[in-house]
């Protein structure tokens, strides 16, 4: 086996799509079929079940993604540590993070980081903050941020940033700058996935003050933080949001205090312990701990 077909694995287990990681990898999906093919033909397994409408590994594959990805970084490490030039960092770095960091503070994060060292790639992939938690214990990228602190002693955690939580409401509903949760439960709220935490914490104030779920009138269940920003410009319904999300937009919708809610939320930057870091993902993580100090 060679690098390029373990690299090719990796990539299609972490984009659940061999087109997507043919894109991802600057590869031809026929190029990346190639090697996934000769790999599983050398090691005599099937890696990799192409049936369902996403690629999924299969229980050996399972076992051999950990040691690949190991693998593939102890080689760029090794190459790094005989590269007199500590500056020439390049690679594809994948990172994984919840939608609230995704759309205030990590793109200004990747841009600083890209102008140190014009050799780096990124592929950015957003979801709920238990998903971003659980790709990274499942090596789907080596980077995560999201929005909630978590006590694992496999996962190193840094806080990045701090903010709060506002109702948007469309400029069309008559609804005072302050409201109490009691007042809330009168519009019809816009929620975020499940695993967001943004709602779990949101549910856990609710809760404490004598509301449960069923106290909402709940008008749509979105995954996109996008779709909800255009459902609320819509009319559709009141959305619990991150302040700095709120203050960003350029849009239709009033940024309302809630009274009885004014917890600050904080955001981190998560990566696995038992992982050794490629040189990209290890200066991309020291970069974001001197930019908060």
């Amino acid at each position: 086996m060679d690098f390029k077909q373990i690299e090719a694995f990796v990539n299609v287990v972490r984009y659940k799509s061999f087109s997507k990681a043919a894109d991802a990898t600057f590869f031809t999906q026929p190029t990346i079929s190639t090697h996934i093919r000769n790999l599983e033909k050398e090691l005599g397994v099937k890696l990799l079940d192409r049936k369902s409408r996403t690629v999924e590994m299969t229980p050996q594959g399972a076992k051999f993604y950990k040691y690949a990805v190991e693998m593939i970084n102890a080689r760029s490490q090794a190459i790094d540590a005989l590269n007199d030039d500590k500056d020439n960092i390049e690679g594809i770095l994948e990172i994984q993070t919840s939608s609230i960091p995704g759309v205030t503070f990590v793109p200004e994060l990747l841009a600083g980081f890209r102008s140190r060292h014009k050799g780096i790639q990124y592929y950015v992939s957003l979801s709920d903050t238990q998903t971003v938690i659980d790709n990274i214990i499942d090596r789907r990228g080596e980077i995560g941020f999201i929005g909630e602190e978590i006590q694992n002693s496999n996962i190193e955690v840094t806080k990045v940033s701090s903010d709060k939580v506002v109702l948007i409401a469309p400029e069309s509903f008559d609804i005072p700058s302050k409201v109490t949760m009691s007042q809330v439960i009168n519009y019809p709220i816009i929620w975020r996935e499940t695993g967001s935490a943004t709602r779990k914490s949101f549910e856990a104030a609710a809760y404490a003050l004598g509301f449960d779920k069923e106290a909402f009138d709940v008008a749509a269940l979105f995954d996109d933080m996008d779709s909800i920003i255009r459902s609320v410009e819509a009319g559709l319904g009141v959305a619990i949001v991150s302040e700095k999300v709120a203050s960003a937009l350029v849009s239709k919708v009033k940024i309302i205090e809630i009274e009885d809610f004014n917890e600050e939320r904080s955001f981190y930057m998560i990566n696995l312990r038992s992982l050794s870091l490629s040189p990209a993902a290890e200066a991309f993580s020291a970069y974001v701990k001197e930019m908060i100090k």
